[in-house]
């Protein structure tokens, strides 16, 4: 069983998956500050200085805090405002994930084969196509 295992955890597509969740998560705290760090705050500054973070609508009556830490501990409120900001992080990943595999098909297009030669005729299409030239003397 142990000789199994072993066999499996080291197949090729075990460990490139295992690289790949490692780049993932790497690559997911990169899109987290270039969201945060670059485009929240533009679009806040387009916006008029509005800050997705805090934004939130109190679903109870007890709710008087302006920042949703605050009002969270006051009573339930509804935080769309991190839901703007995943919703942006998604789009944001998903727009450089197909910038990524564009690029890659790009360079496979680069690799274009040559046109295939059309095939020889057969020996029959020889013997045929010398008949037709000889009927034609």
């Amino acid at each position: 069983m142990l000789k199994e295992f072993r066999e499996f955890a080291l197949k090729g597509n075990v460990v490139d998956l295992a690289i790949g969740v490692i780049i993932g998560a790497a690559f997911s705290k990169i899109v987290d500050s270039l969201v945060g760090d670059v485009f929240m705050p533009i679009i806040g500054a387009l916006t008029g200085g509005l800050n997705f973070d805090n934004a939130f609508i109190a679903l109870s009556k007890g709710v008087t805090a302006t920042n949703l830490a605050d009002a969270a501990q006051q009573g339930a409120v509804l935080a769309y405002g991190k839901f703007i900001t995943v919703s942006i992080n998604f789009i944001i990943i998903a727009w450089v994930l197909f910038l990524v595999v564009k690029w890659m098909n790009r360079l496979k297009k680069t690799e274009v084969a040559a046109p295939a030669a059309p095939p020889e005729p057969s020996a029959q299409e020889k013997l045929l196509a010398e008949i037709r030239d000889l009927l034609r003397k």
